[in-house]
């Protein structure tokens, strides 16, 4: 007993000295993990460009200087991906407008019933034009979300009609009226929608946008036939993944909690689809059945949901023949209208290996500008002085700006008369630089 009192008496003054190490270590650790997290000493740099050396993108670049500029993210966070992503994933924006919009509802030929928002330009266009942006959103998002709110708020006060694509099964408030909901890369939906403002607005021009999946939607639907790009000036892809094959084996990796990523949305994923289970699995539909909604309550992944209920609302027969057939990357070298395609270099979603596919299309392909910024995370690219962001974003100002110096691009031009005095056709030829 007295050898255990003189062993406890003789570690007890050492304790305290011993605790507070610990305590500093782990402070220390904390600051390391933070000070790494939110890499407060990375530069900020203007976006990487990859285009080729034509009339149309030097017009691009002179007359949307913010494609040149750096990008200034908030000085405390912004320069992390993680926190650009987690912010934009819990609040989408910061004090996000109410724009007024029309929903329209158009039945598609499977018994499918496709929604879309529609929003009038609250100013006129600086052309004078009718411009109608076509717009489909990320990954079971709607035009109710507040980034889209945001962007369709800015782009209303620049004169700009805009259209958002409700993806099928997304809105919680609209029930599906057919055994299918929306997919990686079904273009059926978003057809329709530009399909129908084409009939409405027989003189409206298109600027097509669209945002992660959205982005992959949008390309593999101007890619898919010739005549989808009629009546298109240009299309904005921001964030998107290009390959869903060639991503698969990135998503299950844990470098940049990659995995962890791919777990949350694939819990959202759950969410929404059981949130219409009676249409998905009740008797009335034939391409679901039990099995599939005992696997779908175990999966902790995007590819197993995609791969015991995505693929079968389209009758593939393998997860990678699904991934072959939705993926842009087989479209996208077909589109001929200028396109710009933006990622960010720490965006922890999609691997910078993704990376190789717009990059080669834009030294490929003189209608095509690859901009890959520094941060900006997955659909954050928050701008701010140093710890509030503002409600506009980077993302938000490149697209429109990129929207107007194509609008201005295609712009008709007043006819030169050759019997006009020199000074007329030298108005003329400054006109149509």
């Amino acid at each position: 007993m007295n050898c255990h009192d003189s062993e406890v008496y003789t570690v007890a003054p050492e304790m305290p000295a011993m605790f507070d190490g610990m305590k500093l270590a782990a402070v220390a650790t904390v600051l390391y993990v933070i000070v790494r997290c939110l890499n407060l000493k990375s530069p900020t740099a203007p976006p990487d460009l990859t285009f080729q050396d034509t009339a149309l993108c030097h017009f691009i670049l002179k007359s949307c200087p913010i494609l040149t500029k750096e990008y200034i993210p908030p000085l405390l966070w912004g320069k992390s991906g993680h926190l650009q992503t987690a912010l934009y994933g819990k609040l989408g924006r910061v004090s996000a407008p109410h724009p007024y919009g029309l929903r329209k509802y158009l039945p598609m030929q499977d018994g499918a019933t496709s929604t879309f928002d529609l929003f009038e330009p609250l100013v006129d266009h600086q052309t004078g034009e009718d411009v109608t942006m076509v717009i489909c959103p990320g990954i079971g998002n709607h035009s109710e979300k507040h980034y889209i709110r945001t962007f369709v708020d800015y782009s209303q006060k620049q004169g700009y009609r805009c259209a958002v694509l409700n993806h099928l099964g997304a809105l919680p408030n609209i029930e599906l009226t057919s055994p299918r909901m929306f997919t990686y890369g079904c273009t059926w939906e978003f057809a329709a929608m530009v399909g129908f403002i084409k009939k409405a607005f027989p003189q409206t021009k298109l600027i097509v946008v669209g945002f992660s999946l959205g982005g992959n939607i949008v390309c593999k639907f101007l890619g898919e036939n010739r005549t989808n790009q009629e009546r298109v000036l240009c299309c904005v892809s921001v964030c998107q993944g290009y390959s869903a094959l060639r991503a698969q084996e990135t998503f299950l990796q844990w470098d940049q909690c990659r995995r962890f990523y791919n777990f949350l949305m694939a819990d959202n994923m759950k969410k929404i689809i059981l949130s219409h289970r009676s249409v998905l699995f009740g008797v009335s539909s034939t391409k679901m059945v039990d099995a599939d909604l005992s696997r779908l309550y175990t999966a902790t992944s995007l590819m197993q949901i995609d791969d015991n209920i995505m693929r079968k609302f389209h009758g593939h027969n393998s997860l990678k023949e699904y991934y072959e057939k939705e993926s842009c990357v087989h479209y996208i070298h077909n589109i001929n209208v200028p396109l710009l395609l933006v990622n960010s270099a720490d965006d922890p979603i999609v691997h910078g290996s993704l990376l190789t596919i717009p990059r080669t299309l834009a030294e490929k392909k003189e209608n095509v500008i690859f901009a890959l910024t520094l941060h900006g995370g997955h659909l954050g690219f928050f701008e701010g002085a140093v710890l509030f962001p503002q409600p506009l974003t980077w993302m938000d100002k490149v697209i429109v700006a990129y929207a107007n110096a194509i609008c201005q691009w295609k712009k008709p031009k007043p006819a030169c008369q050759s019997q006009g005095a020199h000074s007329s056709e030298t108005k003329c030829q400054d006109t149509t630089s």
